[in-house]
């Protein structure tokens, strides 16, 4: 079980550390510039008002919470002269360019977007959280819908989403790891074992077994593995440090494709046979079922990504947005009742970690009993 868990852990922090999002919305620090080019012509800036400053601000706060990060910040203060303090660290950036090769130094270089980076006779610059080569002045081009046109390079960068995979997967060995040990001078559980004993036999009595059946001892591994592996990241996404894994698509993604490839190759032969060639109906059925059933196959992992994604996504945004309700209102009402209503919800949202962690794993329990369900003949009715 031990290797399953290396094995699934070290697949999913490869296909993240590729596809994981970028897209953090930050206003540019200490009143400076923004180094693009816009497409019309320079214009002059309309005046701000207070309170769409306030919404602005607002909403950078729901962005960094909700998207992923080429450092993990804690919070980002103000100085007493109006410029943003980040408290955090740099994590490191690690991309490829195919006119200067492969680059790899510390986020802190591109001082949170604000500085260009040279590396190897090239120059680059961290924009929306995406890096773009660009010249020495940094100057991001952007097109009539304000979409940057500098050449992007291909980002394997250890982002905020990563760490937080890495460090989940170290915790699920270490916990799981020292459990599998105790277990070898004693079968009564100890220390972290007494917590999460009863999980591992609620997955092994809910989940596996009513919807696998007699084969559900070679899923066990995967199950257990993709349930905690949820559960925690649902948990850490509840910390206020931007935590927000399970609501990047890229991960969702491949959590599902993960189950995908799994009830494909262990699928029998009759699961194959009523893809493409139902048993007992005519045979012009037959081929009108067949590409139902084939477009069947992807909207099933289709479902598991999405419903992860939105769930997680729609429950911070939701907390984020009562959080800066407090701040735009700024009267008592606001300041007694959205911290209680926030609450509530928070409490909420711990019951959706679990849930969508449940949810996942029966899901993908139920595609793997699907694939091992033996043909019943339909002549022991009659």
């Amino acid at each position: 079980m031990l290797k399953r868990v290396v094995l699934v852990i070290g697949f999913l922090s490869t296909f993240s550390t590729s596809f994981a999002q970028h897209g953090t919305v930050e206003a540019p620090a200490n009143g400076t510039a923004v180094t693009a080019a816009p497409a019309h012509g320079t214009e002059a800036a309309a005046p701000v008002s207070e309170a769409d400053k306030i919404k602005t601000e607002n909403k950078n706060f729901i962005d960094h919470h909700l998207l992923d990060g080429h450092s993990f910040d804690i919070m980002v203060a103000k100085n007493a002269d109006g410029t943003e303090k980040h408290i955090g660290f740099p994590l490191p950036v690690i991309f490829y360019d195919k006119a200067n090769g492969f680059h790899a130094f510390m986020s802190s270089e591109f001082h949170h977007g604000e500085a260009t980076v040279e590396s190897k006779g090239g120059y680059y610059k961290l924009s929306h959280e995406k890096i773009y080569k660009t010249d020495a002045a940094g100057t991001i081009n952007l097109d009539e819908h304000h979409h940057a046109t500098n050449e992007k390079v291909l980002d394997l960068s250890i982002t905020k989403s990563v760490l937080m995979i890495l460090v989940t997967g170290v915790l699920m060995l270490l916990i799981f790891g020292s459990m599998a040990r105790s277990y070898k001078n004693s079968l009564v559980p100890t220390g972290v074992g007494k917590i999460f004993e009863p999980l591992i036999l609620f997955v092994r009595d809910e989940i596996a077994k009513p919807n696998i059946g007699s084969k559900y001892k070679k899923y066990m591994g995967y199950l257990l593995t993709v349930f905690f592996f949820i559960l925690f990241l649902n948990i850490f996404g509840l910390m206020p440090f931007g935590i927000n894994v399970t609501g990047n698509l890229a991960i969702t993604f491949a959590l599902a494709v993960v189950t995908f490839l799994i009830t494909q190759f262990t699928a029998n032969k009759n699961y194959w046979q009523h893809i493409f060639w139902m048993p007992g109906l005519p045979w012009p059925m037959k081929i009108v079922m067949m590409p139902i059933e084939i477009v069947g196959l992807f909207i099933k992992p289709f479902s598991l990504l999405i419903r992860l994604f939105a769930n997680m996504s729609a429950g911070h945004i939701i907390i984020m947005s009562l959080i800066a309700l407090i701040y735009y209102f700024q009267n008592v009402i606001a300041g007694v009742a959205f911290p209680f209503l926030t609450f509530v919800l928070y409490l909420l949202e711990v019951l959706v970690a679990f849930l969508q962690a449940y949810i996942f794993t029966m899901l993908s329990a139920v595609y793997f009993g699907m694939a091992n369900e033996e043909h019943h003949h339909e002549e022991a009715h009659h």
